[in-house]
């Protein structure tokens, strides 16, 4: 009888140790989860190195620093740097878009003019040397293929979403980006701080809508 209670006990444990077991759905789920968000850390952390640096000036031993990961581990996430920088270039003009989106939405509830309202909080946007200086390297870089194409594509998907949020008519759209432009001039030279004409004039042209 003990003799067959161990073969049944040994046969038990080979059934449990042997038998595949397929993971719960939500081991893979959080697993992908974890590696969205480290490549959302990483990215946070290398739009501060590339905004300041560029794309050619940029070592990614900084990022990786920056980032709190190994080099290895970085290039796992990137194979190159030019990858790296175009997916900071993207997440900059996510940022602008969703941002747009909220305040179209917003504007619409509270009946206020849409073009209006993301004017505003492009000014807010702007205050973030980090996103501003990522912008201003995505065009200095923009003789690079995969960086011109994000750049276009990346103003392709602001200007559609103007064009479906606000509804308004092509001159109005090409006068918001222009002057979302200029705006772009005015906060990296920080002309809205001189007292001279030239600045003066540049700057209270757009000041509803430029920091």
């Amino acid at each position: 009888m003990v003799a067959a209670l161990a073969a049944g006990l040994t046969r038990g444990v080979s059934e449990c140790i042997l038998t595949p077991m397929t993971p719960p759905a939500t081991t893979s789920a959080r697993t992908l989860s974890t590696a969205e968000e480290r490549r959302e850390d990483v990215l946070r952390a290398a739009m501060k190195v590339v905004g300041e640096r560029g794309l050619y000036g940029t070592p990614t031993t900084e990022i990786a620093r920056a980032a709190g990961i190994s080099q290895a581990y970085l290039f796992r996430l990137f194979p190159t740097k030019t990858e790296l920088f175009v997916a900071v270039v993207e997440r900059s003009f996510r940022r602008i878009h969703d941002t747009f989106v909220e305040a179209a939405a917003a504007a619409r509830r509270e009946g206020r003019p849409v073009m209006k309202a993301m004017g505003e909080v492009y000014s807010d946007l702007l205050k973030d040397p980090e996103l501003l200086l990522t912008q201003l390297q995505g065009q200095a870089a923009a003789h690079e293929p995969d960086v011109r194409a994000a750049m276009r594509a990346g103003f392709r998907m602001l200007f559609e979403m103007v064009e479906r949020e606000s509804g308004a008519e092509p001159l109005e759209i090409q006068q918001f980006f222009a002057r979302g432009m200029l705006c772009n001039v005015i906060a990296a030279m920080q002309i809205d701080e001189l007292n001279e004409h030239w600045a003066e004039v540049l700057s209270a042209a757009d000041a509803d809508d430029c920091p």
